[in-house]
């Protein structure tokens, strides 16, 4: 088995709180913008929860019927209202989450960090936490072409750091976007958590190679899987 060089971890859900910040988010960029007049408000709420992780900009596109100007209209409003919600309520990690972060860096492994959010939401997250220097890389879509769940963020984020192939890569993260996003880069562990948005069934459906509680539980899933190198399991 191919030792893991690279871990790429989705933040809202994974291993930001996300407490339904998101949709909060979504709904006050509904009601500034008019994005989700065009279908009943449950039809569009169960979409955003279907489509957590994915491009922000190719979720309104699909809410406002192709309509691209009105989807960056909606996006703008969304990142500005995401935003207002982190300045009212901070931002906290899912528990012990920079422990995990922390500990795979002190194996050697390279941790990138991904997220659906442009990136003035996603900086500010990390601004928020004190996370800037935590990890080797963050992405947003627009660094790597497109959102999840194209594998584009899982490549982008090994060739930023050098990565020797997609088997050493592991992606975890709390959607199907996730998931699929890992399969298709080819990564060679995909595992999904159990602190976001979607549950267990669905996280196997998607192909996860594992389900874990919490990001928490990464770390020890590797070794038994021999992804670890021996310097570092021991």
């Amino acid at each position: 088995m191919t030792s893991i060089e690279l871990v790429v971890l989705d933040m809202a859900g994974t291993t930001v709180r996300d407490g339904g910040v998101v949709e909060q988010a979504f709904q006050r960029a509904a009601e500034r913008t008019g994005v989700a007049d065009r279908m009943p408000w449950d039809d569009a709420l169960r979409y955003v929860r279907d489509t957590m992780g994915q491009s922000k900009i190719e979720v309104f596109t699909h809410l406002s019927g192709g309509d691209r100007a009105a989807a960056e209209r909606a996006t703008a409003a969304f990142e500005g209202a995401y935003d207002e919600i982190v300045a009212e309520q901070g931002a906290e990690e899912i528990p012990g989450a920079r422990a995990a972060i922390e500990q795979l860096k002190a194996d050697g492994i390279r941790v990138a960090l991904t997220t659906g959010f442009a990136p003035v939401t996603r900086d500010a997250l990390l601004d928020a936490l004190g996370w800037h220097d935590l990890v080797d890389v963050a992405l947003s879509p627009i660094d790597a072409g497109r959102g999840r769940p194209h594998p584009d963020l899982v490549l982008t984020a090994l060739m930023r750091t050098g990565t020797s192939s997609v088997q050493a890569v592991a992606v975890a993260g709390d959607t199907v976007s996730d998931v699929r996003s890992g399969l298709r880069a080819g990564a060679g562990f995909v595992a999904g958590v159990l602190t976001g948005a979607h549950d267990e069934a669905a996280i196997l459906d998607a192909g996860a190679h594992a389900v874990l509680p919490s990001i928490v539980d990464l770390r020890a899933a590797l070794p038994a899987r021999e992804l670890l190198a021996p310097t570092a399991a021991r």
